[in-house]
């Protein structure tokens, strides 16, 4: 098992509700911003052909084909083969890079017809985030105590409105993880911000991580 520096519980859930759906034995996967290589081996297991993809070849440790690269380059899908790629993987990347719009847009790009790219990213819409902003003015692990290296916070409803029609992407499936709850809140006041949660609208409230199903749009 090779670790992960993800959230706690966040490789699995999303390899069991999201990516045991298309990953399968002819699949050909690309793993972006593969870090150690934990979510490329899981492609791998499940039968994909798989290339992880990172900036650092350093932290890399899996057994499996790597290819350096730098997403903040404009046109980084040249390198790979655009239309080459089933299945994209991109779990905690977008946060980390200056232009979300010119992410999504190359991972477009990568895809095949029919293809799906999944994504995570910190939930910034969840609702202690808000309240953390409404009493701050900082957004939730963008803030000093949060990864030095998160620059770029993705709102859902700018995300869908906005970032995906510029990107030419559309939205297949959303979900969040946890998927009842939170990991970052105090157990002392999660369970207030649930209960909330009951009586609010909306569909990004709960949960601390984004996770994002992505196709091509036609």
């Amino acid at each position: 098992m090779i670790d992960t520096p993800t959230p706690r519980g966040l490789h699995e859930f999303v390899a069991e509700r999201v990516i045991t759906r298309y990953a399968h034995s002819g699949i050909h996967a690309a793993d972006l911003g593969a870090g150690p290589g934990a979510m490329a081996a899981r492609l791998h297991a499940l039968g994909c052909d798989v290339v992880a993809v990172d900036r650092d070849p350093v932290a890399f440790k899996a057994d499996l084909p790597f290819v350096s690269l730098d997403f903040n380059r404009q046109d980084f899908a040249s390198q790979l083969g655009s239309g080459s790629f089933d299945l994209l993987t991109a779990i905690e990347v977008i946060e980390h890079l200056e232009s979300p719009i010119n992410f999504l847009r190359n991972m477009g790009q990568l895809l095949a017809p029919n293809g799906v790219a999944v994504l995570t990213t910190p939930n910034v819409d969840c609702l202690p985030a808000r309240v953390k902003f409404f009493l701050t003015g900082k957004v939730r692990t963008m803030d000093e105590r949060g990864d030095p290296t998160h620059i770029s916070p993705i709102f859902m409803e700018l995300l869908r409105r906005k970032y995906l029609p510029i990107a030419s992407m559309k939205l297949r499936e959303h979900l969040v993880f946890p998927p009842n709850g939170y990991q970052l809140t105090r157990k002392s006041t999660a369970w207030a911000f649930r209960l909330a949660c009951a009586f609010l609208p909306g569909d990004v409230l709960l949960g601390d991580n984004h996770i994002i199903v992505l196709q091509a749009a036609s």
